[in-house]
C-alpha cells in the first residue's frame, strides 16, 4: 500500500457474516449502491457525505479492503426506492419488495436500535434513506 493520507472508513453492516458478504460483493463489482437511515446520521451527528469524497471499505477484520469513491448521494421516502437502486445493491433481491424485506430486518434489529438509541425504533414508507452509489478506485 502506498502512502497516503488517512481515509474516512466505509463501514457496511456490522462485523460479521452480513458485511463480509457486502464487502465481497463490492470487491466483485456486483454491488455499486447501498442505503442507510438518515436517522444514523442524526444520532452520530454526522453530516451526510458529498458526492466524490473517497473512504477507505472496511472488512469484518478492521482491515482497509479497497477505495470506494461516491458518485451520488440522495435522500429519499422509503417508499420512494426503485427497482434499480434495489438491484444495485448487489445482494441478490429480485423486487424492491424482497429488498424492503432484508433492510428492515437489518433496521430493526437491536444493533441498529441501540445505534439509534431507540429500542422501538421501527421504518415506515415516509422514514427517510440515505441512498448511495459508489464505484471502487483501488483495492488493496
Amino acid at each position: 500500500m502506498e502512502n497516503r493520507e488517512p481515509l474516512k472508513p466505509y463501514l457496511l453492516a456490522y462485523p460479521g457474516p452480513l458485511r463480509d458478504q457486502l464487502v465481497a460483493a463490492v470487491l466483485s463489482g456486483q454491488k455499486v449502491s447501498t442505503t442507510g437511515l438518515l436517522a444514523e446520521y442524526e444520532a452520530e451527528k454526522e453530516e451526510l457525505p458529498p458526492v466524490g469524497e473517497r473512504s477507505a471499505l472496511i472488512d469484518s477484520d478492521g482491515r482497509e479492503v479497497a477505495v470506494i469513491e461516491l458518485t451520488e448521494v440522495r435522500v429519499l421516502r422509503l417508499g420512494e426506492v426503485d427497482l434499480q437502486h434495489a438491484l444495485d445493491e448487489g445482494e441478490g433481491y429480485a423486487s424492491v419488495a424482497e429488498w424492503r424485506a432484508g433492510h428492515e430486518a437489518f433496521w430493526h434489529g437491536d444493533e441498529m436500535r441501540e445505534a439509534l438509541g431507540e429500542p422501538g425504533f421501527v421504518v415506515d414508507d415516509g422514514t427517510l434513506v440515505v441512498a448511495e452509489r459508489f464505484r471502487v478506485v483501488e483495492r488493496f
